[in-house]
């Protein structure tokens, strides 16, 4: 029997991933002396209203290694349970690494850790899988083997009001060559790699929007085992208008729309837009 963990950065709603049964550990957000769980304490509303009238650039931290404590407790109880934790990629989040130091308390228990390259809703999409691979019997072996080859298939894209949390919070990657000429360009940025990279950039939002459309057009697969979604940090309206256009142009129906969690919005901003999909 297989049991996942997984976290806040993979986007899945809190209730949603306590009714499927998953493990679910919070990300920390930090404003000043301030910090918060983002999976009780704080939701993505409440931040970006306290994000706009802080002086203060909030932090992050992953998810303490004593809070992996009780949950390891209990499911290391059973020699015939296998544990996996699926984390977001190592390269933006210390989360693979506190889950290591976790683990050291629990020498003899069966665990697994996954260092994905992935976060936002790609990265739940894989956390769904693997839980539903886990209840049809499957070992951690063809979970892990699974969710791997299926990560090194996402595309995810997003664009950015202005480039500055994701500067300030050093989770810009190559895309700090754009630096320079924040105010003269609008970029898409992509996760590559395990990290935020530039894409390409476009002189106005619009034709940045427009350009965002194209891309996913031309390399999203017509079909639903694409898992197309689209993610926001505020701009719920925006989401639902990005999600129909593409549901039009790619003709697969019922597009998620997925509000990103505090966490990612403290480097991504407020008025972030983006897209997940996995290529076959």
């Amino acid at each position: 029997m297989v049991k996942i963990i997984a976290d806040t950065l993979s986007s899945i709603p809190v209730d949603e991933a306590k009714g499927m049964g998953i493990a679910y550990l919070p990300q920390i957000v930090i404003f000043g002396e301030e910090s918060y769980r983002d999976d009780t304490e704080m939701d993505s509303e409440t931040f970006i209203e306290k994000l706009k009238a802080s002086p203060i650039l909030p932090k992050t931290a992953a998810p303490y290694p004593h809070l992996y404590k009780p949950i390891l407790d209990d499911l290391s109880k059973s020699n015939e349970v296998e544990i996996l934790i699926i984390c977001p990629s190592s390269k933006m989040s210390g989360t693979y690494n506190r889950a290591q130091v976790a683990v050291n308390d629990y020498p003899d228990a069966n665990i697994t850790i996954l260092d994905t390259p992935l976060i936002g809703a790609g990265l739940g999409v894989l956390v769904r899988i693997a839980k539903q691979l886990a209840d049809e019997g499957k070992s951690v072996e063809e979970i892990s083997k699974k969710v791997m080859s299926l990560a090194g298939k996402n595309r995810t894209y997003f664009l950015v009001d202005t480039l500055e949390y994701l500067q300030k919070g050093g989770r810009i990657g190559a895309a700090k060559a754009l630096v320079g000429s924040v105010l003269q360009v609008k970029p898409i940025l992509g996760i590559v790699d395990g990290q935020v990279e530039a894409i390409e950039q476009q002189r106005t939002r619009n034709k940045a929007l427009a350009r965002f459309i194209e891309m996913v057009c031309e390399q999203c697969p017509s079909a639903a085992e694409a898992y197309l979604n689209v993610q926001h940090g505020g701009v719920f309206e925006e989401g639902e208008k990005l999600a129909d256009q593409l549901s039009q142009k790619t003709g697969i129906k019922d597009i998620p729309v997925t509000n990103l969690p505090p966490a990612i919005l403290v480097h991504g901003g407020p008025g972030v837009l983006g897209v997940s999909f996995f290529v076959q």
